[in-house]
């Protein structure tokens, strides 16, 4: 029985950590037939590293998403590894300290433009440069976190993520006539390394497994990743401009 991705080709970004997101869609796609290129960014040595680790180990491609020279060779430079590509998952999002925990009203402008530029704008420049590798068809999906409403202690990263959505719905306007689907995943709290790096993330903890009606593993990234795979198939042909909570349907419940 050939799984789900069966002969696609995607492209993963995000990878730092085994217990990062993207580390777990990796994983799973190629569990389900996917052949798998990574990117980079920093220290190369440790996504190789990381990259090994998969059930096979994937090719790592540098890719910086502020570094315009960078871009333009991406397509260039995943072909040396594959043909094309199916479909690209965006799990890029960095913010400086000033940005998180509290300081809403401080932040200088700097900072929260770095932070639009690598967790928001990141995503049209991705796609862009992908266009090529994907032919007359394909799917991005993009990691999330709900940005409905204020959170404690996120501040700017979420009003960047809640650009990162709007993108998402532009981006699939204007890709629908090449037959690209662009969608978001809305994952729950999750104990990644970027998690670790934001002040009062612990806020999250015990709240969200108590009120999740499906309950809430901070440290299961399978059901995301799941998800990405999901929509990263062709078993959404017609799902585009969509956002998909997988939060133990922590969204859909009050207090």
């Amino acid at each position: 029985m050939s799984g789900l991705l069966e002969g696609k080709r995607l492209l993963i970004t995000g990878v730092i950590t085994d217990a990062s997101i993207a580390f777990a869609v990796a994983r799973i796609a190629q569990e389900q037939g996917a052949e798998v290129v990574l990117t980079g960014f920093g220290r190369m040595s440790l996504v190789e590293r990381i990259a090994k680790r998969l059930p096979n180990p994937a090719p790592v491609v540098e890719l910086d998403v502020t570094n315009p020279e960078q871009l333009e060779t991406l397509a260039d430079r995943v072909r040396e590894h594959v043909d094309g590509i199916d479909g690209v998952l965006h799990s890029i999002g960095f913010a400086p300290a000033s940005c998180l925990g509290g300081g809403f009203l401080e932040t200088p402008w700097e900072d929260v433009a770095t932070a639009l530029h690598v967790s928001t704008f990141s995503l049209k420049s991705l796609a862009v440069a992908t266009l090529p590798l994907m032919g007359d068809s394909g799917a991005i999906v993009g990691l999330t976190f709900d940005a409905q409403q204020a959170w404690p202690a996120y501040d700017w990263m979420g009003v960047a993520k809640a650009g990162l959505e709007s993108a998402a719905r532009y981006l699939a306007r204007d890709l629908g006539p090449r037959n690209i689907r662009v969608n978001m995943v809305a994952a729950g709290p999750l104990k990644t390394m970027a998690a670790k790096s934001i002040p009062g993330f612990s806020a999250f903890e015990e709240p969200w497994a108590k009120r999740a009606p499906l309950g809430w593993d901070l440290n299961d990234t399978a059901p995301t990743a799941k998800a990405c795979l999901a929509l990263l198939s062709d078993w959404f042909p017609k799902t585009t401009g969509e956002i998909i909570h997988v939060d133990g349907g922590f969204h859909a419940v009050g207090v």
